[in-house]
């Protein structure tokens, strides 16, 4: 009998530890923290030269020479080409031999004048002839001004021949080179564009200006403190921050938007005259908000929740009004609130009101 009994516990003993309770899921979760976030807006924007010069010849010659390499920088002052001089350096001298043929001329009338008005009072002249030197002697002083005039002239057009940068920036291709005929109708010999500060200009629609000068009035800010941030086509962020500068006066009637401008440094010459960016303008002083990791979110037809420990270590759901996504987090908008344990991990094992054994990892508002 004894024997039978045992045998029978045995038997049973199995089926006691089936009927016990299974153990509870584990889950890791994060306590909510308020996180300093930027808010801003985007815009697609182009990267424009403070100064772009054409280089152009203002006098008719040959080219001597080519002084630069192209793709350099240059600084204004300096010498970009050199037109044949000679020509010019020979007006020069015929200018200064006309001038001094005029001052001579002059020097003989006022001597001329100077006897006509000793002779005039003995009668000796009569007073047509006294009149006539006076208008020859200022004839010859016109006819010095008029030299003079024409030397100044030959010598700027002799200054001329030097071709010489008026910015400092990146220089392009030459158009011309050593020995083709240029001039004034000869178009653009090489074009300067400056490098350090740059501009970016960019696109901002009514509805948005209005937007951001409610949020900045309700802040206390002012546009000019705005901080604009750019992304390059390689989806890389710029490491400089610009500031905004200038608003366009008017309002494009065609798209309703106003050019809005930033100025950026461009020290290394990253930026250049003409690409695309992606512009963002944000706010002098960050929010402090909620952010949720965005491997937590869920979502059903009523909107999106999330799963939430409790005091008791049981799951709750929790529905919230989710913002803007901040790389892999989302702005929580109502619905959670700080101190709040949020489910991150092991969340397809869970039910509402089951018992969970749940461990923490890092907050998200600790990353700061």
């Amino acid at each position: 009998m004894r024997i039978r009994l045992a045998f029978l516990l045995m038997l049973l003993t199995p089926c006691i530890a089936l009927a016990q309770a299974p153990p509870k899921p584990a889950v890791s979760f994060t306590t909510l923290a308020l996180s300093p976030i930027t808010a801003g807006l985007s815009f697609t924007g182009r990267v424009s030269a403070v100064a772009r010069v054409d280089v152009r010849a203002r006098v008719t010659g040959y080219l001597a020479s080519v002084n630069f390499r192209e793709g350099q920088d240059v600084k204004a002052g300096d010498l970009l080409f050199t037109i044949e001089p000679d020509s010019y350096e020979a007006q020069v001298e015929q200018r200064k031999a006309d001038l001094a043929a005029a001052q001579a001329k002059a020097e003989n009338a006022t001597v001329q004048l100077a006897r006509a008005a000793e002779l005039l009072p003995r009668q000796t002249i009569s007073q047509a002839v006294y009149d006539e030197r006076q208008a020859q002697k200022r004839i010859a002083e016109a006819e010095v001004l008029q030299a003079q005039a024409a030397l100044r002239q030959a010598e700027i057009n002799l200054g001329y021949t030097r071709i010489l940068a008026s910015i400092d920036g990146r220089i392009g291709l030459s158009a011309f080179q050593v020995g083709a005929l240029v001039g004034p109708d000869a178009g653009a010999l090489a074009t300067i564009v400056s490098q350090d500060p740059i501009h970016v200009l960019f696109p901002v629609s009514q509805r948005q200006i209005l937007a951001i000068r409610r949020r900045l009035e309700e802040r206390g800010e002012k546009a000019e403190q705005g901080v604009v941030r750019l992304q390059l086509s390689d989806g890389s962020i710029y490491d400089q921050t610009g500031t905004i500068n200038f608003g366009d006066v008017s309002v494009d009637r065609s798209t309703d938007t106003l050019t809005i401008r930033a100025v950026f440094p461009n020290t290394d010459r990253l930026l250049v005259d003409g690409q695309y960016v992606r512009v963002r303008v944000e706010g002098p002083n960050p929010d402090q908000v909620i952010l949720v990791p965005q491997r937590s979110l869920l979502n059903d037809q009523a909107g999106s929740y999330v799963y939430v420990v409790g005091p008791d270590s049981k799951v709750q759901t929790r529905r919230l009004k989710a913002g803007p996504v901040q790389g892999p987090d989302v702005v929580v908008l109502e619905g959670l609130q700080v101190g709040d344990r949020v489910v991150v991990d092991g969340i397809q094992k869970i039910r509402p009101g089951m018992e969970v054994d749940a461990a923490e990892i890092p907050a998200v508002g600790s990353k700061g």
